[in-house]
Order: C-alpha cells, then sequence, then structure tokens
C-alpha cells in the first residue's frame, strides 16, 4: 500500500516513468510518506544513509557508476541543506541528481514551527532547476504537479546532466498508507535534434583543416563518453592529451612535459579542441591561457560557455564523440603530413616523461605508495578507481593508467570516501572499488564508513603525513607560521579507531617494505568487509621526493 498524499504518489510513478531505479533515503518523520513509497516500489533501491552529508555523496557515486539519475530524500529543515557539497560537486560534474525534500506546507514557513526554513531554491544554482509541487486540490493543481515533476526529472538529462531539486510539502496527518496502486501518470519525453552542424562547416573545421599544429585536450567526463574508434580518428592528424580522469588508458604526463618545455613555440598548438569538464593540473591552464596564436574551441553538452583559456574562440553545443565525428567528416580527409612534425615532437616528449616516471625510483613516500599502488594494480580492466583531491589526485596523474574516479566538479576535499563508498554498494562482490584519499579527505568524510551497505568490495589506501600536504607545495606559504596547525590541520589521528568502530579490517605502513607488503594484501586479500592501508608519511618527505622528481625530468 502506498502513501495517501496525492503528490507524493505522482512524484513516486514519474520517478519510475523516468528510469530512476536507486534512491538514498535519510531519515526523518515528514519524509516519511515519500521513504515508504519508494521502499514499496519493486523498481526502486533503495540505501540508508542517517548522515545527509554523506548521503548526497553516496548518491553521486551510484549515479556515476551506474549512469543514471539517482534520487536522495530528506527530510525537512536543515537536512536539505547538508546536501549542499554534493550537489555542487554533481552540478560541476555533470552528475544527475535527483534531490527530493520534504517540507512543511508554506504557510508554516517562518512562523516558529518545527524544522521550518525556505526550501525551495534553497540549492541556488547549483542545481538546473528547481521546482516546489502543490498539493493537489483539483484536476488543475493535479496538472500542475504533474508537469513540475516531468520538468525537473528531464532537466536531469537535458542539454547535458546535472542534479535538479524537487520539494514537496506535506500537510499532516503524515502515516496513512491506504492507496493499493500509484496513479498511472503522463511522461513526457523530450528529444534533442543534433544542429551544430552548420557551425562546424563555416568555422571550426575550416580553422581545424587548415591547422599544421592542431591539438586535442580532454578534461575530465564519464569513461563512456569518447570511445576508441573517436579518439583513434582525432589522433592520426592531431596531438591528443587527457588525463587520467578522462578517457580509460590514463594520462600522457602533460604537466611534466610542459614543466620541461615552458613556452616553447615549437610545443604550441594553432588549434585546440577542448572536450570535457575540469582539468586537474594548474599548469595545462596556465599555458592555455598563454596560446595567443591558437583558435580554442570548447564542446559542451548544453552549449555553456567554459573559458578556461581566457581566449575562447567557440563554443559548440554536442556530444564529444558526435562532434568529433562530424568534425573529421565535414573536415575531409586532412593532410596528415602536415601536421606530422607536430605530433612527432610530441609523441617525442610523452615518451621521454612516461619512461622518467617509470624509471624514477621514489623514496618511501605518498608517491611510492601511489607508484607502488597503481604498479600492482596495473590497468584496472576488472576493478574501479577513486582518488581523494590535493596530492592523491596528482600522483595518480603521474602513476594511472586507467580511468579514474575523482570529484573534480568542485575539487572539495569532503566526499570523496563517500562517492567512492556508493559506487561500491551497486557493484558485486567481485567488483573491486578502491579508494586513494590523503588524511585530511579521508577523516573529514569518516562518515561514509558508519553504514550498513558496505562490503567487502570497497579497499582504502590512506595517505597520512599528518597535514595537507599539498599545502608545502604552495610557494610562499612557508613563510606563514600558521601554515602546519592551522592552513595544513595538522594532526596526529590515526585511522585504526574508526576501523575498529566500523568493522573495517585494518593494515598500517611506516616504512617501504610494510608498504609494499601492505598493498599486496590490499588487493587480494579475501574479505567480506571493507579493507584499508594506512600509510604513514613525512611531510617533508615528501615534498622533497615529489620535487625531486619534477626537477629530475630531461626531455
Amino acid at each position: 500500500m502506498y502513501s495517501n498524499k496525492e503528490n507524493v504518489n505522482i512524484l513516486t510513478a514519474l520517478l519510475i516513468a523516468h528510469g530512476v531505479k536507486h534512491a538514498v533515503v535519510c531519515p526523518g518523520s515528514r519524509n516519511s510518506p515519500i521513504v515508504h513509497n519508494l521502499n514499496e516500489c519493486p523498481d526502486i533501491a533503495c540505501y540508508p544513509v542517517t548522515d545527509e552529508r554523506s548521503a548526497g555523496f553516496y548518491a553521486l557515486g551510484i549515479a556515476l557508476c551506474e549512469s543514471e539519475p539517482v534520487a536522495v530524500c530528506v527530510t525537512s529543515g536543515t537536512a536539505l541543506l547538508n546536501l549542499a557539497p554534493a550537489v555542487a560537486e554533481a552540478y560541476y560534474q555533470h552528475v544527475p541528481l535527483v534531490v527530493i525534500s520534504a517540507d512543511r506546507p508554506p504557510q508554516w514557513i517562518d512562523q516558529l514551527d518545527g524544522q521550518t526554513l525556505p526550501q525551495p531554491d534553497a540549492l541556488g544554482r547549483f542545481v538546473k532547476k528547481a521546482v516546489s509541487l502543490p498539493e493537489p486540490y483539483s484536476d488543475e493543481t493535479r496538472w500542475h504537479c504533474n508537469r513540475l515533476v516531468n520538468e525537473a526529472l528531464l532537466e536531469t538529462r537535458h542539454h547535458g546532466d546535472g542534479p535538479v531539486h524537487i520539494n514537496v510539502p506535506i500537510s499532516e496527518p503524515l502515516f496513512e498508507y491506504n492507496i493499493s496502486e500509484l496513479p498511472e501518470e503522463r511522461s513526457i519525453c523530450l528529444l534533442n535534434p543534433r544542429c551544430y552542424k552548420s557551425l562546424l562547416s563555416v568555422e571550426c573545421a575550416g580553422q581545424f583543416f587548415i591547422s599544421k599544429k592542431p591539438m586535442v585536450i580532454i578534461g575530465q567526463m564519464s569513461r563512456e563518453v569518447l570511445i576508441p574508434q573517436e579518439l583513434y580518428s582525432i589522433s592520426l592528424c592531431a596531438v591528443v592529451f587527457n588525463e587520467s580522469l578522462s578517457v580509460g588508458n590514463g594520462g600522457e604526463h602533460f604537466d611534466e612535459v610542459l614543466y620541461a618545455v615552458g613556452d616553447d613555440p615549437d610545443y604550441q598548438p594553432d588549434f585546440v579542441l577542448y572536450l570535457g569538464d575540469t582539468m586537474v593540473s594548474k599548469r595545462v591552464k596556465q599555458w592555455m591561457r598563454r596560446l595567443k596564436d591558437a583558435h580554442i574551441w570548447a564542446v559542451t553538452e548544453d552549449g555553456s560557455i567554459h573559458d578556461t583559456s581566457m581566449q575562447l574562440y567557440g563554443v559548440i553545443e554536442g556530444h564529444p564523440a558526435d562532434v568529433i565525428d562530424d568534425l573529421v567528416e565535414t573536415a575531409g580527409i586532412k593532410a596528415i603530413q602536415s601536421t606530422e612534425a607536430f605530433k612527432t615532437r610530441w609523441e617525442k616528449v610523452f615518451a621521454k616523461a612516461d619512461k622518467h616516471a617509470g624509471k624514477y625510483q621514489p623514496a618511501y613516500s605518498e608517491m611510492a605508495a601511489v607508484k607502488c599502488f597503481e604498479e600492482q594494480l596495473g590497468p584496472a580492466e576488472d576493478c574501479y578507481v577513486h582518488y581523494g583531491n590535493s596530492s592523491a589526485i596528482r600522483l595518480a596523474n603521474i602513476y594511472a593508467r586507467h580511468y579514474v574516479y575523482c570529484n573534480r566538479g568542485v575539487n572539495g576535499i569532503d566526499g570523496s570516501l563517500s562517492t567512492a563508498a556508493g559506487f561500491s554498494v551497486v557493484k558485486d562482490d567481485d567488483e573491486t572499488v578502491f579508494c586513494v584519499i590523503g588524511d585530511l579527505s579521508f577523516f573529514y568524510d569518516q562518515n561514509a564508513l558508519w553504514n550498513q551497505n558496505l562490503r567487502g568490495n570497497f579497499r582504502i589506501l590512506l595517505l597520512n603525513n599528518g597535514k595537507g600536504g599539498i599545502f608545502n607545495l604552495l610557494r610562499g606559504l612557508e613563510q606563514s607560521p600558521a601554515r602546519d596547525k592551522y592552513v595544513a590541520a595538522g594532526h596526529h589521528t590515526s585511522a585504526e579507531g574508526i576501523c575498529l568502530q566500523n568493522n573495517v579490517k585494518y593494515l598500517k605502513a611506516t616504512n617501504m617494505e610494510e608498504m609494499q607488503q601492505g598493498i599486496d594484501t590490499l588487493l587480494n586479500i579475501e574479505s567480506n568487509r571493507p579493507v584499508l592501508l594506512e600509510v604513514f608519511t613525512d611531510a617533508a618527505e615528501d615534498e622533497r621526493v615529489f620535487k625531486e622528481y619534477y626537477q629530475s625530468i630531461k626531455l
């Protein structure tokens, strides 16, 4: 039996019609009619998470894994505000979250009633669309409710994926479940035509065709967006660069190459096609901003302007794979020999940088731990790897030879562990999900382990150097006496107690031999519970090793 709240039943029926199969649900009384309905639906799997902040990232992880909209349902009041970090990450990473918040009737807002605050539009510009449903009392208000839910759910996949917010005011009594079937609701369909071919033929394709030094730069995107055929087609006549957060073969050490070649004009393109979202490398972004003689185009699925280079020539609205296909087709058969010298120049330095990364043997440090982990892991064909932000993802770009998941939409340290955990709960037991994460990010998000859904397919490599090590690399900050204690949040905390509390198998390493053995165990141990390896290093030594790696590059 379903709730007798008509707006809740309309919402539930349309969630099913629009293909929502997973819902992360949080405790509360005002949202209990919604949670009850979601639990009653055989088509929707529910995942209970107590901490709303963590719940948002759990839903993000599930949506990343399933590549489809995922609901997260909270009660009224500040519960909704706790979703803001995850919703912001979903917005900038283009992940289709459906935020569902129960609410008091609007007449009781700001009237000193419990758990009331203005919830419509509370998530601001971090959602693509926000609607607040009426409580239907006539055919017209029922139609209005249906239309609003359709509009919101369609927007999750319209002009690029992203989060939406559906606010549901519910009057008391709340706990009546006497409706035997959900209503048959109108599900509105949306078709988006491909509309950028004329732009390609007039401007972009012409510039690409005559360029002598074309380059394609790929930012963060889902691993399914570009397939090898599209990359192969464009790579025949252009330098293609990506980090480990975009396509599935790892990065090409672009950051290290730019460290060595700087602004050498021989390596500067005259045409750039930028695909995807954010780049980790600040050096790449700064380099792009100095490309004064290049035509720079960006491809965005929603047509929005992402002027990372600060000198964007144009935007192409469309799916990256479609744009590449049409670009190659419209430009015709580009003379490959005209770009061969430029391509060969880059291929040589990429090869040298790759050789340097493999040859360099870091002393015991976070870098050594990530190198050892990635070398033992290999191409990660039968597992999934998440990295935390700051130092962790930068080390991934050096050593990962596979696709990497990372919350780079906003680049916050919050929620990396919860995202990976959420990803793991919808994977089979034999599909391992790894999370390589720094200490501040881990301890901030430790509630990800306080969860009944986790199993032995979740493995964590915790890099603990007692502070935010990335702050050691910020030139000039060393002059501040506040750096270590206040800015970098120095600490002497261990994850051992957290693991004991949450029934997580705990391993630790304090030297090279223990680290190598620990990583072997982390990758191969049989366990029905999550496993964590905590690698303790010295922040000053981590800094020295990382700098030595760059300073020893010779291309």
